[in-house]
């Protein structure tokens, strides 16, 4: 089973959509990894650099409606190809969210509190998720530290755990 964990990218806004997360006009690359540098790219968010602040990020965490707009498994891929396993945010669009739990990755829904408080933490936060116990575990530099319990339906976790639809097609079929 994948590792879930690392530094996070901070997105505090709504209503990211697919386009922005990748635009349509890679969508007829004939590879995931193609799609790699091309992540976030057309994001407009004050300050936010996609080639400078993306690299190294393993988690990334914003607010509402993530993913948003066109439903195309691309939007989850080029988050795969960099490393990306882990969107927090307080709500997401139905087909983004369940295309990451299609490809084996985690979309954790979280009350705004518990997104308020994370966003508290800066960007030299390291997040853990520990899968088995439903626990996100964050710790900063400065000696911050905070536990937060997030719910997931078995058959989503049963995807995460399989490494995604096709591995776990393969192990029930």
């Amino acid at each position: 089973m994948k590792e879930f964990g690392g530094q996070p990218l901070f997105l505090d806004r709504n209503d990211i959509n697919t386009d922005e997360i990748i635009p349509a006009k890679y969508l007829t690359e004939n590879s995931k990894e193609a799609l790699r540098p091309h992540i976030l790219e057309d994001l407009h968010l004050e300050g936010f650099d996609a080639v400078n602040d993306i690299a190294g990020k393993k988690i990334i965490v914003t607010r509402t409606n993530f993913g948003c707009g066109s439903s195309r498994e691309h939007a989850v891929w080029v988050f795969e190809v960099n490393n990306i396993n882990v969107v927090i945010a307080e709500s997401f669009a139905r087909i983004f969210r369940q295309n990451m739990f299609n490809c084996g990755m985690l979309a954790i829904e979280l009350p705004k509190e518990e997104i308020d408080a994370l966003f508290t933490f800066g960007d030299d936060a390291v997040f853990r998720v520990d899968l088995e116990q439903n626990q996100i575990i964050v710790e900063n530099s400065q000696g911050g530290k905070k536990n937060i319990t997030f719910q997931l339906n078995s058959f989503d976790r049963e995807l995460v755990q399989a490494g995604g639809w096709l591995a776990y097609a393969d192990s029930k079929y």
